[in-house]
């Protein structure tokens, strides 16, 4: 950041967005840790055990769709509070429904309100902190990587106390309810009007913003098929218990922590686009290690090192598009939205179903692809900016 950039303060808004990211992603995550329960008690095969992934991603989907309009028709207060009530219903349908139908639909009810609480934390936390947003946005993924880390041990705990992996949601359901008492008269940053540019029409996003979109598609699917199918893996082909396997996706989710409080505190002297290319290639290393590995100690070890590489992916990725989109600071989030959940409504449920006609680790070469992929993508995203460096990041008008 240059010398004369207003200071970074985390005021009172600044860290509820921290809190309701954190139990957004939570939330998110929990379903991957609590899947083998899940499908144990309802005796679901992959493919019907993938249809709670799709239903949430298809919310997530309609959400980026639609969030704009309707922050636009009811105000960001109303649509934030709403998206955590939503959130906490959904879970509570996952936790206690009796049937597929109500846990999927509790999926799905997730996934749409729910996604209405992480689009206007990226809209509202950019808007309140302008040029400072990629050190906010940073750390807000830090603290939901650290919640989200306890999630799978959580699940695994609860398990093994007898208490049922249900309540590893319903603390969750608590800790948004206590929130809610404590800051719903807290006003969200005012929504920023956009500017208007010439040659740009109506609210269009640029291109590079798209590219860059593209590859953050690629990215939240191969996060999301290491967060949906992760603990699976570990118990066949892997060989562990379904609750050490649970608890062993804490490795995981612990070097997510790691890596983003590492990569918030290069965020604030380096390029993120340069940041993303070594995220993806330590993600690349990892991974081909969890997926290859022939005894459970390295697979555990690449496990641990895909952590690291893909907790920076969505983060960076976000940052830079909503960067590149600033002057439509909420279109710019609904649609990172609608990407990551276009990826998650895919991924998992494609390699669920690749897994039911050969296996897991036959469908996670798909994972590679993608990682190759993203990389390529971004590499060229990056030559845009490049070519295009002279251009302000805050006006929006990448190329």
């Amino acid at each position: 950041m240059g010398s004369g950039s207003p200071a970074f303060v985390r005021d009172r808004f600044t860290w509820l967005a921290y809190g309701m990211l954190a139990y957004y992603a939570y939330l998110q995550t929990s379903l991957g840790p609590v899947m083998p329960f899940l499908r144990d008690e309802l005796e679901l095969s992959y493919t019907a055990g993938g249809l709670h992934f799709s239903a949430m991603a298809l919310g997530m989907v309609m959400a980026g769709l639609s969030v704009d309009r309707v922050v636009r028709r009811w105000g960001r207060r109303t649509t934030f509070w709403t998206g955590g009530a939503g959130m906490a219903a959904g879970a509570l349908a996952v936790a206690l429904g009796p049937h597929p139908a109500l846990t999927v639909g509790g999926s799905w009810i997730m996934g749409y309100l729910g996604t209405f609480v992480m689009a206007l934390v990226q809209s509202s936390l950019a808007d309140r902190h302008g040029p400072r947003r990629a050190v906010a946005l940073t750390e807000a993924n830090v603290g939901a990587s650290l919640v989200v880390a306890l999630c799978p041990l959580l699940v695994g705990g609860f398990q093994r106390a007898g208490i049922g992996w249900q309540g590893a949601l319903i603390l969750a359901v608590v800790a948004w309810g206590i929130s809610l008492l404590a800051f719903h008269a807290e006003p969200l940053p005012v929504r920023q009007e956009p500017a208007r540019f010439p040659g740009r029409r109506g609210s269009a996003l640029p291109v590079t913003f798209w590219v860059y979109w593209v590859a953050l598609v690629m990215c939240v699917s191969t996060e999301w098929s290491i967060v949906s199918w992760g603990a699976d893996f570990l118990v066949n082909p892997g060989g562990l218990g379904k609750s050490d396997a649970s608890m062993v996706m804490t490795f995981f989710f612990g070097a997510m922590v790691i890596g983003r409080a590492f990569g918030s505190q290069l965020s604030r002297r380096m390029d993120s686009a340069r940041l993303l290319v070594a995220a993806i290639g330590v993600a690349l290393a990892g991974f081909v290690l969890f997926w290859l590995a022939p005894v459970a100690a390295l697979t555990i070890a690449g496990l641990f090192v895909a952590g690291l590489g893909v907790s920076n992916l969505f983060p960076f990725l976000m940052t830079i598009a909503v960067g590149v989109g600033a002057a439509y600071s909420d279109a710019a989030s609904a649609r990172v939205t609608l990407g990551a959940g276009l990826a998650i409504l895919v991924a998992p449920q494609t390699l669920g179903w690749v897994a039911d006609q050969t296996d897991l680790k036959s469908a996670y070469s798909i994972v590679f692809g993608l990682l190759l992929m993203a990389a390529l993508v971004t590499a060229l995203a990056n030559r845009r900016v490049a070519r295009h460096n002279g251009v302000p990041e805050a006006t929006g008008t990448g190329r």
